[in-house]
């Protein structure tokens, strides 16, 4: 009697970053934070929706920024009323570009998880 063939269902799972020549640019959580700020208008409030801390969002921000051309992030200091942020146009733009390959990316590992027969 021979045995029956057994497959395993297996999942293609990945993530990818967008670096420039200085280093990390934006990658799915750093993309999400710059869409916070855009939506919130705030670090701080971007911050406390993604429940990380005002120091390690203002350090992700200093490093895109620095890492790109031009400022992603454009905030101002808080006083009486408190501080705002804004996602520049170029920001907006890589934002767009990153979901853009995003979608891409994830139907290329499906199509490849489809081929996969273990």
């Amino acid at each position: 009697m021979a045995a029956k063939k057994r497959t395993l269902k297996l999942e293609i799972d990945g993530r990818f970053w967008i670096n420039s020549t200085k280093g990390k640019l934006v990658g799915k959580g750093r993309i999400e934070l710059l869409e916070k700020i855009q939506k919130l208008g705030s670090i701080r409030q971007a911050a406390l929706a993604m429940k990380m801390s005002y120091r390690q969002a203002w350090q992700l921000i200093d490093e895109m920024n620095n890492n790109a051309k031009v400022p992603l992030v454009i905030s101002t200091r808080g006083g009486k009323g408190g501080g705002n942020a804004i996602v520049t146009e170029k920001g907006e733009e890589l934002i767009n570009i990153f979901n853009s390959l995003s979608i891409k990316f994830h139907k290329f590992l499906a199509q490849q998880t489809e081929k996969i027969i273990f």
